[in-house]
């Protein structure tokens, strides 16, 4: 049966009386309930050595980062366009460190940051690479352009030219003047004739004494190469009387065309017993290794001077070469045009007219006479200035 009294709630054997309601104002009724409380933290988590732990891998995480970016800075800092405005040259000694290279480059405006320099050097492994020498660096090179040069070696590179035709004093002059070379003048002056002509390429230091020996070894090594070609019976005693011979030459014609052409001449005479009559030789034995000055020329006078180099009054060679004879001469010596000329004479244009017989050079002679006087009529007059020259 049914009645109107509650019934009670019955779980696991146990009743619960019910709860009773509790009536709540509208504000109550529209406030959010609490939410879940957090969980606690547990013990091992509040331990030191975890916390210490996290600290010390946020730290090597931000030092790990900011290495990475000083790195990608200062790499970006060494490839990037140096400061100079302008090309400049700088000289690096022996024995200079690193350390003082970048602080010569940072004192000279080349680079931005000598530290930024050093530990780019040390990066590419270059420390112990950077070599000694004047260096031209160029408007905006880079750190590592800087780096490169001087690893390279490629030192700025200075001339000095010795033309053939210049006796050993006059080019031993030009080596003492040259103001990149260093140190004394050699004690002994090398034989004449015997230092190369050519243009020599040195860098800033070189001694003076290490050009003139390898200027000394150059000329020996061409000279007997060429001798070692000659033709045969060349009327010649010895390689000495081969330099003599094309130093003449050398002094005699500047013509490439005529060089070997003038070397027969003098060889037939040599043959047959002829006095060599060279101008060149009258003024070597006047005024030796100096030279004859430029506004002086050579007078009868002159030509009747006995002097152990005048060829007009010895036989045969002088005792030593004139002048120092280039490659050309030397060849043309050794291999010599084949003709019976005997006479050579100035013909006006820079070169010489030939000639086998005295009769047809003593015309050729007469007509240089009149270009002569002709010259020396137009330079009275203001026309030009007359120049002279002896058959």
């Amino acid at each position: 049966m049914t009645t109107d009294t509650p019934t009670e709630t019955t779980f696991g054997n146990r009743s619960q009386p019910p709860k009773p309601i509790v009536p709540k104002s509208a504000s109550e009724a529209l406030r959010p309930e609490q939410g879940t409380p957090p969980p606690k933290r547990s013990k091992g988590s509040r331990n030191q050595f975890v916390v210490f732990m996290n600290f010390l891998l946020s730290a090597v995480i931000f030092v790990v980062l900011a290495g990475g970016l000083a790195v990608y800075l200062g790499k970006r800092e060494f490839e990037a366009d140096g400061p100079a405005a302008t090309s400049t040259t700088v000289m690096i000694k022996p024995a200079t460190g690193v350390a003082e290279i970048a602080n010569l480059l940072e004192r000279r405006g080349l680079i931005s940051d000598g530290r930024i320099f050093r530990l780019g050097v040390r990066a590419a492994g270059a420390d112990n690479r950077l070599k000694a020498g004047e260096y031209e660096v160029k408007a905006g090179a880079s750190m590592r352009d800087i780096m490169d040069l001087l690893v390279s070696g490629r030192s700025v590179l200075y001339s000095l030219t010795v033309p053939e035709g210049l006796t050993v004093e006059q080019a031993l002059g030009r080596i003492a003047e040259h103001e990149a070379l260093t140190g004394e003048m050699p004690a002994e002056q090398p034989p004449e004739g015997m230092l190369v002509a050519d243009t020599q390429r040195f860098t800033r230091g070189t001694t003076r004494a290490e050009l003139v020996e390898k200027m000394v070894a150059d000329q020996k090594a061409l000279v007997e190469e060429i001798w070692e070609r000659r033709v045969d019976d060349l009327p010649l005693a010895d390689i000495n009387e081969f330099v003599t011979l094309a130093s003449i030459v050398e002094k005699e014609t500047g013509k490439a065309d005529e060089r070997s052409r003038v070397a027969a001449v003098f060889i037939n005479r040599l043959r047959r017993g002829m006095r060599l009559q060279s101008d060149p030789t009258i003024v070597y034995g006047l005024f030796g290794g100096k030279g004859k000055p430029a506004d002086r020329p050579i007078y009868r006078s002159d030509i009747d001077k006995p002097t152990p180099y005048n060829t007009y009054h010895i036989d045969g060679l002088p005792p030593t070469p004139i002048a120092t004879p280039g490659r050309a001469a030397l060849e043309a010596v050794a291999n010599p045009s084949t003709t019976d000329e005997l006479y050579f004479v100035a013909d006006g244009t820079g070169g010489h007219v030939f000639a086998r017989t005295l009769e047809e050079h003593n015309q050729n002679v007469a007509r240089w006479r009149e270009i002569e006087k002709q010259r020396e009529q137009e330079a009275a007059n203001g026309g030009g200035e007359g120049t002279s020259a002896a058959d």
